[in-house]
């Protein structure tokens, strides 16, 4: 039978409003049996909190995305995101955390000082992290070999960098988060990473409602559209895609310590 880890959505979007109960309610029908509904802001995280108390399959993580972070300033958001975490065992990671770089009006220093105050959490907690990081390689390796990241693990979502980068991440031990973007005609250089990343290093994600894989890119992305982010992984492997799915969901369970 397969089992499908949806490692990384947010379900909380907004574009889920019109039929989020029926889609996850038919997620065990089409073999997805463990979700983790990923916080980007306070309000998200709280609302992830709340999901992993309504369905039996939904974990949660919890943390504040580098372009929200301002939010961080004007209140204790820290001391919000560990009572969150300590008082629910199905929290099982702080994220997503890290840096982006892709817009010009990026306040670094801002985004420098909250990841490094989330991983400080998270080491606190003993709770792997999941990172994100857009346009931002080096600074993203240096902050996490400065906070020795490695001694938390996670997981670089959406990973989008080279092979080269990836020998890092590796290095301390990471997961690699892929996603529909692995499905886009012009991804070479993610291709040629994920045929380099060992199989036993990569979890499946979909960063819904955002990045389908084709044949819906440009829609609304779904957990249901897995399948054909784990077929492009079978042929750039060389695996069946059931290999695919045993490994991916191990690597999950791995992962998020459950």
């Amino acid at each position: 039978m397969v089992k499908i880890f949806e490692t990384h959505a947010h379900f909380d979007d907004d574009a889920f409003d019109d039929d989020r109960v029926e889609l996850l309610n038919s997620f065990k029908d089409n073999g997805i049996y463990a979700t983790v509904n990923i916080g980007a802001n306070l309000a998200s995280s709280k609302i992830g909190d709340q999901y992993t108390k309504e369905y039996d399959f939904m974990y949660a993580t919890v943390g504040v995305h580098p372009s929200d972070i301002r939010e961080m300033e004007d209140c204790d958001g820290i001391e919000i995101l560990r009572d969150l975490a300590i008082n629910n065992k199905k929290i099982v990671a702080i994220g997503e955390i890290g840096l982006d770089y892709h817009y010009e009006d990026t306040d670094k220093v801002l985004q420098h000082k909250w990841f490094v105050k989330q991983l400080q959490l998270a080491k606190d907690l003993k709770l792997p992290v999941v990172i994100h990081s857009r346009d931002a390689a080096k600074d993203t390796i240096d902050i996490m070999q400065a906070e020795k990241a490695e001694e938390l693990g996670g997981v670089i979502h959406c990973y989008s960098y080279t092979k080269e980068s990836a020998r890092t991440f590796l290095d301390m031990d990471y997961f690699f988060g892929i996603g529909g973007v692995i499905t886009f005609s012009n991804a070479k250089k993610l291709k040629e990473a994920v045929e380099y990343i060992p199989l036993d290093k990569i979890v499946l994600e979909t960063d819904s409602p955002y990045l389908a894989p084709v044949p819906y890119r440009g829609k609304r992305n779904s957990s249901l559209y897995i399948p054909y982010i784990a077929e492009a992984i079978a042929q750039i492997k060389g695996v069946d895609v059931d290999t695919v799915y045993e490994a991916t969901w191990n690597n999950a369970k791995t992962l998020y310590r459950l």
